[in-house]
This record gives structure tokens, sequence and C-alpha cells, in this order.
């Protein structure tokens, strides 16, 4: 595997996250999993310990360091900890910033602190029953009354949906003449006809509640409007693409683990009196594995670098999307199949690994998305030879 240029202060912080992972949040996945949803307390811990949402200001009660790859040692060893359900990059990096991003300075004093502490948990709610990828195709309506937004309409499959005291919503706001005219609302918790329905049970990521959402004729003031109305659209066009960075470091870590568990099982267990390793079957699946693995992790770390840069397109983050998140799955497949019966067992971690990682190639644009994104733009007028490019 080739260096990676993390910073000494960024190493450091890796030792002290897993070192946190491994006191406060890993003994608890368990019971977290059975009851369906994280206990709100993981959140408060992490928050304490500078350990939940360390890019915002000081005055806002983070770092003020900024780096990316902070937070992708964050994603990097939940992962590597097994407890990637815990999602609390969701919170910290895929919704925080839309607040800096898009909106007023009083929002961020309001909002912030409370999110760095652990005190206040984020969702953002994009999907709907008949709306996924497409978002052009919502439902959620919001009309203005005065000094307030009136909202209707539901979403589902939420991340963080039950947990969530702040909920960044997603409605149209011009239905009958631009279907791209949206606006993003901040919903809060015990607002009057904001309810929450039931934790949904999934196939993977049993910690993480994830849930429908409706809203009743939910009155919003206009301070809790996130940036100007009707580009709700277009800052969630430009989400995305930091969107799906973080899935491609989440998705390539989980599938390291499952060569890592692989490797291990394979060396100890004994077929025909020697080792499966010692099968050329077994060395080629894993040699393709671990090629594949280390090239993934050179085009998610250039990826990085571009976003750190402001120069990642959102053509770029969907190749890195569509390819990590189809590895993890091909990881987990290979993982149980070389375990044999074993890895059909809860017991094995390697079966939580594939049950997990299904829905890497669904959520945040699935990967026949990703596929029309890269085709639309490697089969347009505008593409570029790769040996006519400039090096």
């Amino acid at each position: 595997m080739l260096p990676r240029d993390f910073t000494e202060e960024q190493v450091m912080f890796r030792e002290a996250y897993r070192r946190f992972l491994r006191a406060e949040i890993v003994p608890h996945m368990e019971t977290w999993r059975e009851q369906g949803i994280v206990d709100r307390a993981a959140f408060k811990r992490a928050g304490d310990q500078g350990m939940l949402m360390v890019w915002p200001d000081e005055k806002y009660g983070g770092t003020g360091d900024d780096d990316f790859r902070f937070e992708q040692v964050i994603i990097e060893e939940s992962a590597y900890a097994r407890v990637g359900d815990w999602y609390n990059s969701l919170h910290s990096r895929l919704v925080g910033p839309y607040f800096t991003r898009f909106g007023s300075e009083e929002q961020c004093v309001r909002f912030l602190p409370g999110c760095v502490s652990g005190d206040t948990i984020l969702a953002i709610a994009m999907t709907e029953p008949d709306a996924g990828s497409d978002l052009a195709g919502m439902r959620t309506t919001a009309v203005q009354d005065g000094d307030s937004w009136v909202i209707n309409g539901s979403k589902t499959y939420i991340s963080n949906g039950i947990n969530a005291d702040v909920v960044i919503v997603a409605a149209k706001t011009d239905p009958d003449n631009n279907p791209h005219a949206m606006t993003l609302f901040i919903v809060e918790r015990g607002m009057e006809g904001f309810e929450r329905g039931r934790n949904l049970k999934k196939m993977g990521l049993k910690a993480q509640d994830t849930a429908e959402l409706f809203f009743n004729n939910v009155r919003v003031p206009v301070q809790n409007v996130l940036g100007e109305p009707g580009k709700g659209f277009f800052y969630l066009m430009e989400g995305l693409a930091e969107e799906r960075l973080i899935g491609a470091a989440g998705y390539l870590a989980a599938a390291q683990v499952s060569w890592d568990l692989t490797a291990e099982f394979v060396r100890e267990r004994k077929v025909f009196g020697k080792p499966l390793a010692a099968f050329q079957n077994t060395q080629f699946k894993l040699a393709e594995l671990r090629t594949e693995l280390d090239l993934a992790q050179c085009y998610v770390d250039r990826c990085v670098a571009a976003f750190r840069a402001g120069q990642l397109t959102a053509v770029d983050a969907a190749k890195a999307k569509l390819y990590t998140s189809e590895l993890q799955v091909r990881a987990a497949d290979v993982g149980v199949q070389l375990h044999g019966g074993a890895g059909y067992m809860d017991e094995y971690p390697i079966s939580r690994q594939y049950t997990d990682a299904k829905i890497s190639t669904i959520y945040a644009g699935t990967s026949e998305v990703m596929k029309i994104i890269v085709s639309r733009d490697c089969l347009g007028d505008d593409y570029q030879p790769f040996n006519t490019r400039n090096f």
C-alpha cells in the first residue's frame, strides 16, 4: 500500500479517536443493535471529548480546522471498529455543513454549538416513498403564509429519524411551475404537526434509527429557511458530492475490514488437512481484492485532495461512490464464501459485514444513477479522449 499524506496531528487524532471508540462506543454496540437505535448519550460522550464535529469555528465550539482528512479518519476508524451503524458522520459532516455553507450567521450561532456538543442531533430529509434518487419527484410542499411557511408531506428512510432534534427538510415551493424549485427548512423537535413514524426494521445497520417523518401543516418561521427560497435543489446537488465522498471513504474502509476478517479466517481454517489460505483459489480471490482495495484507496485519497482544494466534481464523486460501494459488497460476498457455513452465522463478523454492505449501493444515489452521471460525462460532446488530455 502506498503511503498516505496524513499529518502528524491527524495521526495523533486517529489514535485518540480509536481509543475513544474502544472505550465509549464498541462496548455498547450490541445493545444498540438489539434496541434498533443508538443511545443519545453516545453523541454527548463524543461531543464532550471533541470527537463529534471537529470542523466548525471555535466560536461555535469546534476546532476551526476544516480539513476533511479529520473526518476521513473518523469514518475509517468507525468502520475498522465495526461501529458504522452509529453513522455519526451523517450528523457531523453530511448535515452539519449545510448551516455554514448555506445558512445565516444567526442560524449557525443558534444551532451549531449544540451540534458540536452532542446535545442537538441532526438529520436531513430528502427521500420520499416515490422520490429517492430522483429529487424532482418530491411531493412534499411548502407554502408561505405571512412570516411562516406551512409544510405538508412525508419522508421515508430517514437516518437519525427518531433521534434527530433538528431536521433539514426539502420541500417544493413552486410545484405547478417549476419541479426544481425547492427550499430547505430547519424543522425542530416539538413543532406542531411534525410527527415521526415507526423505527423501520432493516436488513443491516441495525443500530441506526431509520424512520418515516410526517408533516401535517407544520408551520416553520422564516428564520428557519436555510439559504434562499427556491434554491434548495441546487444546495442538495452541491451537498451530494461531499455526501458521496463521505460514503466512498466509509465503503472502502468497510471493504478493508471484510478483507482483514477473511484473511485472518483462511489462515486458521483447515480444509483437507491444510490451511484454507494454502489453496490457489483462496490466494487468487484475496489477491484480486487486495489489488482493488489498494487502487481504490489511491483514487479516494485523490478525491479527498480535490475536495480539500475545492476541485472535486460531481462526476468524480459519483465514480468514487459507484466503485467503492460495489467493492464493499464484493469484498463481503467473497468473505462470506470463503468462511463457508460460518460466514452465514451472525456470530461471525463477516456475516454482519455482508448485510450492512448492500445499502451502500442504494442510498446517496444508486449505482445505476451513478452510472448515468458518469456516462453523461464520458459520452457527452465535451468529453476529451484520454490520449489527448494534458498532463
